[in-house]
Parts: structure tokens; sequence; C-alpha cells
């Protein structure tokens, strides 16, 4: 509240890693997630089978892989982009990708079931029934999407590898919390838990508040 300006950049760059991460997953998750609602293949359940079991991805497996890639040994390696803010972008879209494509298939999924007969009957395209279910499941779809931020603004393991905890320029507030706990300096340190603490009942105040609105939502659609 005193307005320290290190303690605010740690925040500001906190929030701007996991809100860009949030929404870089949730591009490709979300229509991949409503598809595999859509789709009836072989191999379908196996698919949202493994992308249910990622949900539990070590975070630290995840940074692991992202460091290979990025270092300069790696494929991607001439980018530059190892211990930026980039990298950590990367490493947490990786992480929350799996969360928003499970949580938005099992949403959908009692939706297209629902629909299919009278979609079909209309000879409705893929491109529309898609665009029809991500609208009439967006209640559901944003809860996945702030479960996706809750867990990346939380993540420790994986940002740590790939941004190196740099100061003024990777740190964010999990990696600061734990330097400055082995550092002693526990005034910034319980500053930015609390502020962690309070990130943490906003988004579940909001999916709680979404999920209330779904269900109002489907009580007046019937």
């Amino acid at each position: 509240m005193s307005g320290d300006p290190t303690l605010w950049g740690i925040v500001g760059l906190s929030l701007r890693v996991s809100l860009s991460a949030t929404i870089i997953a949730a591009i490709f998750a979300v229509p991949l997630g409503t598809a595999l609602s859509m789709g009836r293949f072989f191999g379908r359940r196996g698919i949202i089978a493994i992308s249910s079991s990622l949900m539990a991805l070590p975070p630290v497996v995840v940074g692991l892989a992202i460091y290979l890639l990025l270092s300069r040994a790696g494929p991607l390696g001439e980018l530059g982009l190892l211990f930026t803010p980039t990298a950590m972008i990367i490493a947490q879209s990786v992480l929350i990708f799996p969360i928003i494509l499970a949580l938005t298939t099992e949403a959908v999924t009692p939706i297209e079931t629902t629909y299919r007969p009278l979609l079909h009957s209309v000879a409705a395209s893929r491109w529309f029934r898609l665009r029809t279910l991500i609208t009439d499941a967006r209640f559901a779809i944003a809860t996945a999407l702030l479960a996706g931020f809750g867990r990346a603004i939380a993540e420790v393991g994986a940002v740590i590898i790939v941004g190196g905890n740099i100061n003024g320029v990777t740190r964010v507030m999990t990696t600061t919390i734990a330097l400055e706990t082995s550092k002693g300096n526990l005034e910034l340190a319980m500053a930015l838990g609390l502020i962690l603490i309070m990130l943490a009942i906003i988004v579940n105040v909001f999916i709680h508040w979404l999920k209330s609105m779904g269900a109002k939502y489907q009580q007046v659609s019937r």
C-alpha cells in the first residue's frame, strides 16, 4: 500500500506473464476442446483421457522441456528467448493448455449432446456448430480460463527454470517469495504472499459467480 516500486513491478510482471499465457492457451485450447466434444472418431476418448491426465503435468518437467528447446544448443536457441518473460509465457501456456482443454471439453460435451439433433436437422456447418457451442458454454469456458489463470499465477517451478529469476527482468511473485524468504526478507515475501492470496480469492469468487450465472442461463434456456 506504500506504493513500493519494486513490489508493484513484480506484481505487474506476474500479471502480464500469466494473463498472456492464459490468452495464448485459450486461443488453442477452447476451439480444440469444443471440437473434441463435437467429434465422433476413433481415438477420441483416448485423446480426452490424455488431456485430462496432462492436467497433473509436473511444472519442472515443462520447464525443463522448454529450457531444452530455448537453450543455445536447442532448436530454438537462435531466438534468444531463454531467461526472458517470453520464455515464462511459453512455459505457463504449455502448462495450463491441458487444463483449459480438458475443462472446456467437459463443459461443452453435455451441451453438444443436447444440441446435436437440432444442429444436424438444419445441416449446420462445423464452424456454426463450433461458434454456437462456445457461445452457449461461455460461462463454463470462462471458469476454465480462470482455473488456468489461477494455476499460472501460482506457478514457480517452470518459470524459475526458463526465467532465471532475474531482478527487474523475470522476477515474478512466486519466485520472489521463495528467494526473499531464503534471504530472510520476510516483509516483501509476506506482502507478495498476501497479494497472491487476494488474487486466489478473487479468482474463486469469479468462478462461483460464473457457475451461478451459467446455472441461471440454463434454467432460462429451458
